[in-house]
């Protein structure tokens, strides 16, 4: 009988041990400049399904991650992965781009403060989590430094033109447009995908060295499951109301933005979910019943109601 806590279970302590390793590596809200650090804690804490940092440590879990010697590269890791994704929703949000209000059940960032200081919350953010995944040496952790030169290769490449702002600047472009399938997948490669597969491969090198096969496997399942968020977003923009998202639902079709949904029709889009599930799990199979966490997670992405 297994001895690991169940699936809840298990990412309810991930979720709170993040928040605390987040709430540590933030600065302290009082140090000056006091509103950009109060606006980074706002962005940052109490509010997001974690979905990078559960990726990292059940990569990490994989990889040996788990264990006392690597428990806080890991965590930096995920933490790392989530500051680039909060810095990417505060900038999302901004009038220059989607011009929301409201992000995880709350007014964005330059709503509650004002857009210069949304603008520097973002970079700040980028900029400390490189600071807080070069650290990973400067704690008892011995991760070899061409391990974490390649961690912070991987994740600048994942949030930067080849990765998450190039599909942010294709998302913005394609306004209005016709893509193809093959053009919107590749836009979400870049814009979603790329983040999660750096959280899923940013945790397990916390563990431990990775070999062409496993990078393979793992570059599969993250491609499957990459693909497989945004189509369940684009599923739930168009079936479920603000209350539930904790943003603003229906701003795909009122901003005509190509979809999964305006292209393939809603149940198509979710027979495609379904399918990417299948497609994740299958790419773990080398693994074996060790990948149980990352397999989990997959069906929460495609299985999600928010």
């Amino acid at each position: 009988m297994s001895t690991q806590p169940d699936f809840h279970a298990w990412m309810q302590g991930v979720q709170a041990q993040t928040e605390e390793a987040l709430g540590r590596f933030l600065p302290d809200a009082g140090t000056l400049p006091a509103r950009l650090h109060a606006a980074m804690r706002y962005t940052v804490l109490g509010g997001g399904k974690r979905v990078r940092p559960l990726l990292a440590h059940a990569a990490g879990e994989l990889f040996g991650g788990a264990n006392e010697e690597n428990a806080d590269a890991v965590a930096r890791a995920a933490c790392a992965v989530e500051m680039i994704h909060a810095y990417s929703l505060v900038h999302d949000d901004m009038p220059c781009m989607d011009d929301d209000d409201l992000r995880r059940g709350k007014p964005t960032v330059h709503v509650a403060y004002d857009e210069a200081t949304a603008l520097l919350v973002g970079d700040a953010l980028q900029a400390l989590a490189f600071e807080v995944l070069a650290n990973i040496n400067a704690t008892k952790e011995d991760v070899a430094p061409a391990r974490q030169v390649r961690m912070l290769r991987l994740l600048a490449e994942a949030a930067g033109s080849a990765g998450m702002c190039g599909g942010q600047a294709i998302d913005l472009d394609s306004v209005g447009l016709s893509l193809t399938l093959e053009e919107l997948e590749r836009m979400h490669q870049l814009k979603t995908g790329a983040m999660l597969r750096v959280s899923v491969l940013l945790g397990a090198l916390a563990g431990r060295d990775i070999d062409a096969d496993e990078q393979d496997a793992l570059a599969a399942y993250s491609r499957a499951i990459g693909l497989a968020f945004q189509v369940v977003d684009d599923v739930l923009d168009a079936t479920a109301d603000s209350a539930t998202l904790g943003k603003t639902a229906g701003k795909d079709a009122a901003a005509n933005k190509p979809t999964y949904v305006s292209i393939l029709g809603l149940e198509p889009s979710r027979a495609l979910a379904e399918q990417l599930r299948q497609q994740a799990h299958a790419a773990l199979a080398p693994f074996g019943e060790q990948a149980r966490r990352l397999r989990e997670l997959a069906d929460l992405i495609v299985q999600r109601k928010a």
